[in-house]
Order: structure tokens, then C-alpha cells, then sequence
């Protein structure tokens, strides 16, 4: 690449300069080190200054900006690497048999046409083994060990390394993505803890999320100590990540985060095989000094891993530094191509430049080529990697990126190596699974492969391989990877945070989102329990009302405060604390989420239940990450998700961008999430107690790994008093609020010439149910039918719309095996006479969701479309969701059974300026 051009200017132009004298002097020093001694040579004094001055002891006040990119080298020399201290041997023998039994499980399952990945463990699987044998810190007692991100695609590596402890068995083995129907022992694709929750922590093939949620996985292992709830001082957060991964924004999303507070408990490992999944992750450029830059940049200790002990004699004999030049300039996906040509292309292509490169290269024998660009990558040799590791645990002050080379397909042999088409690869053929034994030197008899199936091969649970793995898993408190529940329900708190909003607001106005606030502030106040909540918000908490938690829960940072807050002079300032409760993030939805997750799952990873409530934006939730919200469901996260500001009309003047009227659709997808559009305080609050039950004091038979979805209005209403004998209706999603008073629509219909009457005499009656703030629509909606039109209409609230419909289909499930079932919106709505008109501030698909197990004629109005900006009034106008629409809707389902006249309906819109 050319030379960026450089500006006729310095950044030091603006600062005085005492000695002008001795700045020129070293200017020429350094020219006259260059002209004599070659630009090799002043570039490597120049390195060593400045690491000089990096040096912990270096001179007191001495700093400098830190290079953001170094050689194309190992970052660690072979002669500073630490002694090995495990049998080398063993544990081989034991990576080479994980690789046969990868390979085997894959290759085995691509004959029902499967799948699965081989490649991508070949190239890591020492990267796994030395943390297994030296690093990963298990669970036994009260540990909370280590948390290990691994890599996706590299599960059946993992799932082979189980098989050699005795935690699987072949017949698991043979059921690798054979889930369904029966095969409880089916072992799920990738990490999916609620497929197997035994053994798999944290879901990472939707790549991306896995970096970012390790980053908030570290920071929240800190905030529990920093609170006193547990001692995490131990625990490092192991993340393992492809080169291509580090595209997704969520990679790199959270590096400053974890640079700015020093996470040093956090450990990144990036296999650098320099492939993505069809082909180079940087073909004309170099991913490792591309990630090098970016990790300094945002503070982190880089180690990077690169090249295997035969590189140590070459160079060594690079005195004039042309080889540094190469490895420097040639892109990634020539390097590539090296790795798969012969001995003659790489000496011409690579050693066939400048005169000192061609003079190295004739002295290497073509074997020494090969090895050089065919098999040596530190990433492949075990105490290249464990100096890595150390070198990580070590480190203080910093979080720690490992970049480690390796190829990908090593050991699968030529067809899979270095290939660009070896991802989609699943199997190898018998005589590629024949070198593979004798490439790895596994006692494997010819008659053993001579069948149509590669066998499984387990050296003997009472073998030195199986023996060693056994005692090094127990130094380090057991095995790894693993999942642990220690059964400990939360007590209950106190009833009166409940009993507040039950009472209603009285005359007062407030919205639901305060009535939220309200109570959750007031239970983070219990004894027991209070300690316990985790408030996470992006930024927004002043929007939502929570300002008032700030001085008493404090702001949680792990410095403190080290300023003086601008409005340090009033009651609610804002207040930043060591040991503070609150997580504020910033503008961060995806960071807010991943610290959700983290406290979500701490009843799993630190045996330490937490109550986290995420309240965030309007639709800036859902829409933004509801690929985290996902991961979220297969961790089995248990807490309360806060949609604020909610409805497509009720937040005032934002328009297109701010209006959600869909998140419920898309929260509708998730299994785990229970979704409730509360229209009342009273029901915030029997929500929110029934989710502390179900999450942290579940029944038997129930399942406690769901969470919770509110969406909370910033419309302040007058909150009325709880009905008796509605909180069955609330959890369930349907109840009747207000009944119609039907003398007074009689005594309108009576009093209006022509007003219509059912066949019994009575005035005609419908159903209209409404969820969230549109309750409040359909009250007056019901008013304007009795007093104008002589209609009477039943209010229902709708709490789930998505509880409702997951009932009926389970009840329409348990028909389907001969169980007489009813789903509870048709028992509920049971002999309710006239049509049924649903209304909310969501789009129409979302109480269309019940539509099928309503007995009666079915309608409904909502927002669809695109959000707008103007008055509330004026936006639900456009929408034909405020009172006067529904009323006209209402009379509209009527006329269509004929119980009133077609002409009503057109007066009625007429009256109303519709």
C-alpha cells in the first residue's frame, strides 16, 4: 500500500520547545543512524526507546502515546517463555484423539445429511487444550470458576473432548443434531444452554454476541464484588473468536468499555487462521495488525501468537531486517496460498525480492519451506500458546487480546487445509481419515477402518491420557465446560410496594412508567430482596422518571466518583459509587442488553440470583436487538424487560423513528419472553409480583427460565383502584374492567327515534377490548356508544395479547392428543354477547393474534404504518384509534350483523369529523 500522505505540520508545532538545539541533534542522530547503519537498524532503536520508556520503571512522568501496531512477530520471544508444566506428550495424545472424534462425530452424521463443522476446531484445538489443562477454572464447591465463550463452530471438538472424560457417550455422539422426537440425548449444533443446559453456558454462533457478551459478563463479575454479593476476584472470562467474527459491530462494540475500566479478568482469544466462511477475512490487507491496532487503541494488552519455533532460526539471521519487511507487506490471502503450494513457489514469491530476502531463503532446505508456511503457527504448538496465556493471567490493569495464527483444516490434510471451501466441508474420506491417524500417531488398526462408518475411539477411561485429564480438570476445581444451578429460591417481599399501586392513584395523574419506577424503588428497599435488583439503562433514566434513584442506589462505577457532579447541589444529583446499583451505560441498547444477560444468568454462573430490570426507549429495544434478546431466551435469562415510552401515538412530537407500534410482534417470537401491555398501575404491579414468583420461587412442574416484557406508557393518567378477583385475569391477559350500563344505553335508545334494539328489546351490545393506554380510549369509546348511539359495550383489558394466543395453542396441541381443553380467551368470552372489537397503540396483527379462538365476529384497529409526529389527539385521529374511531369501528361491526342501520355508521363519522 502506498505511503498516507503526510501533512507539512506537527502536532508538537503548537507547543513550545525549550531546546530547539537538541531537538535537531536528535533528528540527525537518528538520520546518521539511518544512513549508516540502514533504515532497519534506526527503526529498531527507535522501537527500543519507546519501549524503554513504556517500561514500569521507567523515569517518573515519562509517558508517550503507545505504538498501535508492531512486527509481524510473536509478541513473546521463544528464549522469554515460561517453563511447560504439563506432559507434553499426554496431552497430544489427547488433542489428537478430540480431533479424530470431531472429525468422526461430523463425518458420521453428514451420511443423514446434517452437517456440521470440522475445519474450524482443526485450527484451534490446541488453542482449547492448553486452557483445559492449565487455565479454565472449573465449578466444584462454591466456585464460580471460569466463564469460557467458545466458538461455535468449534462444538464437536468440545463434544469430542466430553466423550474422552466420560461425560458422553457414543450413542450421544451419534445423535450430533438429532434433537427432535425422542432423542432426549440429541446434542444440539452449537453452545445452546437450553438445549443442553449440563453443559453449555453461553450461546455464541450468532457471531458477534459472544464478544460483546463476555466484555459485560467480566464487568458484571466486577460489579458483584464491588458490591460485596461475591468474592469473583478468581474468575476470568475466556472469549474465543474467529477472525471473520470481528467484522460484526458487536465485536468491537464494547472494547473501550472494557480498556476504560481495566477489565483484566477478561481474556480474548482470536484464532487467526486469516478465514472467514467462504474465503480470506483481509485477502489484500492483514487481519492481525489490523486487530492489533484496534485493541491498542482501545486500551488492551495485545499478545500476539503467530509463528511456531522453526521460525526462531530465520529470524534470527534477518540482521538486515528484510524479512520483517515481508511478513509485513504480503496480504493475508497470499499467505494463504503459501500454505498450500509447494517448496518452489514459495521460494520464488516470497524469498525472490530484495537481495538479503533471497539470500535467506537459499539457505532453507524446501522441508524447512514447508514447515515454515504449511504447519508452523504458534497457534499449533502448545507452549507457544500457554507463554500466550500466562502472559494474559498475568497481565494487570488491562484486558488481554491473544491474535493467534494457526491454518484452518490442520490435520485434515491437503483437501481441507488452507482451503477456501473447507467451512462447508463435512467430511473426510477414508483414506483422508487414514492419514489423519497416522499424522497424529493414534493406535488405530487398518481393520478398524475398513467398515462403511469411522469408528469413535476411546483410549480407556483407565488410561494414562484419560488419568491425566481427570487430574488436571480436578486441580482446577473440575470440569469444564459446564453449566451449574444450585437450587435457591428468593424469598418473598413485603406486600405494601404492591399494595400502593393497588390503591390507585387517587386523584393524582401518573403514568405507568412512574407507577414502574414507584414500585420497583420501593422494592429495591427490602431487606431481604433489595440488594438484589440490577437497574440497567441506556442512558434514558431522567427520561423515565428514575432520577430518584440515583443518590440512594448510586450509579455503579468501578472508580467511583472522581469528580465533583455539576448538580451536586440538588436532591436528586447524579451520583456515581464503587458499589453502586445502577448500571447506566450510555447510549448502548446492545451493551444494556449484554449487562442484562450477565445478571440475568448469575443464579447459573455465580450461583448469585439477581433481579435485573432493562428499561429502555421505545422501540429502541426490540428492533435493535432482538437477535441478543434471543440469545438471551437460550441462556435462560430470568429478570423484567422494561419497554418505555411505548405505543405508536402516545409518545408526543418524535414521529417515524421513535413510534413503536410493533415491538409486541417481534417479542411475540421469543418463547421465553412473557409479554404484558399493562393498561393500569394495579396491573404493573400484579405482573411484576407474579414474575418474582414464577422466575425466583418457582412451583414444581414450572419452568422459572422465562422473563418478562412490560411495556409502560408516559401518558399520566388518574390510576384507579384494583377490582376484587381480576388478578388471575391480568396474569392470564383478559378480564372485564367495567360492564356496560345497559339502562343507560336503553334509556339513549329509547330516547332517539329509530334507535335501534337486539330482538329481545335491549339495546344492542359488543365487546371491546383494549390493552396499554388504549384502555383508556375504548372507556370513552364506550361512553360515546351509550350516551350518542344507544349501544352497550363491555370493556375488557388485555394484559397479553401473546399469553392469550401461547394458551390456545396449547390447548389446541393437547386436542390434537385427545385432552379436552378450552382456551382461556374462549372461556372468557364465553355467551358475551355481540361482536368482539380489540384496540391498541400496536399494529392490528398483534390482538389479531387471538382472533382464532374468539367465538364471536371478530375486529380490530390499531397503527399500522409509520409512526408521525404531531399531538397525541391528532396522531390516534390519523391512526382512527382515539374514542370517536372506535365508537364509528363499534357501530360499524354492528351494522354488519344488521343490529344497526349502514346509515348510523355514516352519521356517526359524519358527527365525529371523521
Amino acid at each position: 500500500m502506498p505511503d498516507a500522505v503526510r501533512p507539512p505540520y506537527s502536532q508538537l508545532d503548537q507547543l513550545p520547545d525549550r531546546d530547539p538545539q537538541e531537538t535537531a541533534e536528535w533528528r540527525e542522530s537518528l538520520d546518521a543512524v539511518t544512513e549508516a547503519a540502514g533504515p532497519h537498524r534506526a527503526a529498531y532503536l527507535l522501537r527500543r526507546t519507546l519501549e524503554h520508556a513504556a517500561r514500569p520503571d521507567a523515569p517518573r512522568g515519562l509517558s508517550l502515546p503507545a505504538l498501535q501496531e508492531t512486527d509481524y512477530v510473536n509478541t513473546i520471544p521463544t528464549a522469554a517463555e515460561p517453563a511447560y508444566p504439563g506432559d507434553e506428550a499426554l496431552e497430544a495424545r489427547i488433542t489428537a484423539w478430540n480431533r479424530w472424534n470431531a472429525a468422526a462425530m461430523v463425518t458420521r452424521g453428514a451420511r443423514f445429511g446434517l452437517g456440521g463443522h470440522i475445519a474450524t476446531f482443526a485450527s484451534a484445538a490446541w488453542l482449547y487444550e492448553t486452557g483445559f489443562q492449565h487455565f479454565f477454572r472449573g465449578k466444584e464447591g462454591d466456585q464460580s470458576g471460569d466463564q469460557l465463550y467458545l466458538q461455535g463452530h468449534a462444538s464437536p471438538g468440545i463434544y469430542a473432548r466430553a466423550f474422552l472424560d466420560g461425560r458422553l457417550g457414543e450413542a450421544q455422539l451419534d445423535r450430533f443434531r438429532q434433537e427432535a422426537a425422542g432423542n432426549t440425548g440429541g446434542l444440539p449444533s452449537y453452545p445452546h444452554p437450553r438445549r443442553l443446559p449440563w453443559l453449555w453456558e453461553f450461546p455464541t454462533v450468532s457471531m458477534g454476541l459472544g464478544p460483546l457478551s463476555a466484555i459485560y459478563q467480566a464487568r458484571f463479575n466486577r460489579y458483584l464484588e464491588h458490591r460485596g454479593i461475591k468474592d469473583t476476584s478468581a474468575s476470568r472470562v475466556w472469549a474465543f473468536l474467529g477472525d471473520g467474527e470481528m467484522d460484526e459491530p458487536e465485536s468491537t462494540a464494547a472494547l473501550a468499555l472494557a480498556g476504560r475500566e481495566g477489565l483484566d479478568n477478561l481474556t480474548f482469544v482470536i484464532n487467526c487462521n486469516l478465514q472467514r466462511l467462504d474465503g480470506p477475512v483481509r485477502p489484500n490487507f492483514k487481519i492481525v495488525q489490523e486487530l492489533e491496532a484496534q485493541f491498542r487503541a482501545a486500551g488492551w494488552n495485545v499478545v500476539k501468537a503467530l509463528w511456531g519455533a522453526a521460525w526462531d532460526e530465520v529470524l534470527a539471521r534477518d540482521t538486515e531486517g528484510a524479512l520483517l519487511r515481508r511478513l509485513r507487506e504480503v496480504p493475508d490471502a497470499q499467505f494463504q496460498t503459501y500454505a498450500t503450494r509447494d517448496a518452489s513457489y514459495v521460494r520464488e514469491h516470497f524469498f525472490g525480492g530484495e537481495p538479503a530476502l533471497a539470500a535467506l531463503g537459499r539457505d532453507l532446505t524446501d522441508a524447512k519451506l514447508l514447515e515454515l508456511f504449511q504447519t508452523s503457527r504458534a497457534g499449533h504448538e502448545p507452549r507457544k500458546v500457554y507463554a500466550a496465556y500466562r502472559a494474559a493471567v498475568e497481565h494487570r490493569g488491562a484486558p488481554t487480546v491473544i491474535l493467534a495464527q494457526t491454518v484452518k483444516g490442520y490435520t485434515l490434510g491437503p483437501g481441507f487445509e488452507s482451503r477456501n471451501a473447507n467451512h462447508q466441508m463435512k467430511k473426510l474420506t477414508g483414506k483422508e481419515f487414514r492419514a489423519m491417524r497416522d499424522l497424529l500417531e493414534l493406535p488405530i488398526p487398518d481393520s478398524a477402518l475398513s467398515g462403511d462408518l469411522v469408528p469413535y475411539w476411546h483410549p480407556g477411561q483407565d488410561s494414562p491420557e484419560v488419568r491425566y485429564l481427570h487430574e488436571r480438570r480436578a486441580a482446577l476445581g473440575g470440569p469444564a465446560p459446564a453449566r451449574k444451578v444450585v437450587a435457591r429460591p428468593l424469598p418473598a417481599p413485603a406486600q405494601k410496594p404492591f399494595e400502593a399501586l393497588y390503591k390507585g392513584s387517587g386523584t393524582q395523574e401518573i403514568a405507568t412508567t412512574m407507577a414502574f419506577v414507584r414500585l420497583v424503588k420501593d422494592l429495591m428497599r427490602d431487606k431481604e430482596t433489595g440488594h438484589r435488583w440490577v437497574p440497567i439503562v441506556p442512558d434514558e433514566a431522567r427520561t423515565f422518571g428514575m432520577e430518584s434513584l440515583f443518590p440512594s442506589a448510586g450509579i455503579y462505577s468501578p472508580v467511583g466518583q472522581t469528580y465533583d457532579p455539576v448538580d451536586r447541589d440538588q436532591l436528586l444529583y447524579y451520583k456515581e459509587a464503587r458499589n453502586g446499583q445502577i448500571l447506566n451505560e450510555g447510549i448502548t441498547e446492545a451493551g444494556s442488553l449484554a449487562d442484562f444477560t450477565a445478571a440475568a444468568t448469575s443464579y447459573a454462573t455465580h450461583a448469585e440470583p439477581m433481579i435485573p430490570f432493562y428499561i429502555f426507549y421505545s422501540m429502541f429495544g426490540w428492533q435493535r436487538t432482538a437477535d441478543q434478546f434471543w440469545a438471551l431466551a437460550d441462556q435462560l435469562g430470568r429478570g423484567f424487560v422494561i419497554g418505555a415510552t411505548a405505543g405508536r401515538t402516545t409518545m408526543t412530537g418524535e414521529g417515524l423513528q421513535h413510534a413503536d407500534g410493533h415491538s409486541h410482534l417481534i417479542a411475540s417470537t421469543n418463547p421465553a419472553a412473557l409479554s404484558y401491555d399493562p393498561a393500569f398501575a394495579y396491573e404493573v404491579a400484579v405482573i411484576v409480583k407474579e414474575g418474582l414468583r414464577r422466575m425466583y420461587r418457582p412451583e414444581a412442574g414450572e419452568d422459572p427460565d422465562v422473563f418478562y416484557y412490560l411495556t409502560v406508557y408516559n401518558e399520566t393518567k388518574v390510576q384507579p383502584p384494583m377490582p376484587e378477583g381480576v388478578e388471575e385475569g391480568i396474569i392470564k391477559g383478559l378480564y372485564r374492567y367495567r360492564p356496560a350500563d345497559e339502562q343507560a344505553a336503553a334509556a339513549s335508545a329509547a330516547a332517539s327515534t329509530g334507535a335501534p334494539t337486539t330482538d329481545g328489546g335491549g339495546p344492542p351490545r359488543l365487546q371491546l377490548l383494549a390493552s396499554g393506554t388504549a384502555i383508556h380510549w375504548a372507556l370513552d369509546a364506550q361512553r360515546l356508544l351509550a350516551d350518542d348511539w344507544g349501544v352497550a359495550a363491555d370493556v375488557w383489558s388485555a394484559p397479553s395479547w401473546t399469553e392469550l394466543r401461547r394458551d390456545a395453542l396449547s390447548c389446541d396441541a393437547a386436542q390434537l392428543k385427545g385432552e379436552d381443553r378450552v382456551p382461556y380467551v374462549t372461556r372468557a368470552l364465553a355467551g358475551a354477547p355481540g361482536p368482539v372489537l380489540a384496540v391498541s397503540d400496536w399494529m392490528r396483527s398483534v390482538p389479531d393474534q387471538i382472533a382464532p379462538w374468539v367465538e364471536q365476529d371478530w375486529t380490530s384497529i390499531g397503527t399500522d404504518g409509520f409512526g408521525l409526529s404531531d399531538t397525541r389527539e391528532a396522531v390516534r385521529r390519523h391512526f382512527g384509534v382515539d374514542p370517536q374511531s372506535v365508537a364509528v369501528a363499534a357501530l360499524a361491526a354492528l351494522a354488519k350483523r344488521g343490529e344497526v342501520k349502514p346509515e348510523t355508521v355514516r352519521e356517526a363519522a359524519e358527527r365525529y369529523g371523521l
